[in-house]
């Protein structure tokens, strides 16, 4: 995805399909993480742009540095006061690995349809068999309607808890 955000929107939708397995937060998280390493890649001219984590080797790991990273923060919660925006100090560690298992492969399945640089099976294959497996106009349309299916879901959810 040409930006980060356009991944959120599965999220979303996952988040509200199944709220008490899916942290978005995580979700979201982990896609940040993944394209920082993009980031850096681009601005230092470094060839392929989409590398390590954007297969699905590193991905998952990537994933595992988000849960670890919550629980971490969730350790410094319990001594120290920290604020619980989008009450984040109730996820449960489930939601927080599923979210952001859930959103490093998925970022991996996106990118790899939408970038000719990742090799998503490296170091074992150097193909990428989704590369523009779909138009790109759709992939981006795709995005977006799942992304307000998912605010729109997530939406009727918080009304019904009401």
């Amino acid at each position: 995805m040409p930006v980060t955000p356009f991944h959120f929107g599965l999220g979303a939708a996952l988040k509200a399909v199944a709220p008490r397995h899916v942290s978005f937060l995580s979700f979201a998280a982990v896609n940040v993480f993944i394209d920082i390493e993009s980031f850096y890649n681009l601005m230092n001219a470094r060839f392929p742009v989409h590398a390590f984590f954007h297969t699905y080797l590193g991905a998952p790991l990537m994933a595992g540095f988000t849960i670890l990273l919550f629980l971490l923060a969730r350790w410094c919660a319990s001594k120290f006061y920290l604020p619980n925006t989008y009450r984040w100090q109730q996820l449960s560690l489930l939601q927080v690995s599923v979210g952001a298992l859930l959103g490093a492969l998925s970022h991996v399945v996106f990118d790899s349809i939408m970038h000719a640089d990742i090799q998503p099976l490296h170091p074992f294959s150097n193909e990428n068999i989704l590369h523009e497996a779909i138009p790109l106009l759709y992939l981006h349309l795709l995005c977006v309607l799942i992304g307000v299916l998912g605010l729109i879901g997530v939406y009727v959810r918080q009304a019904d808890q009401v």
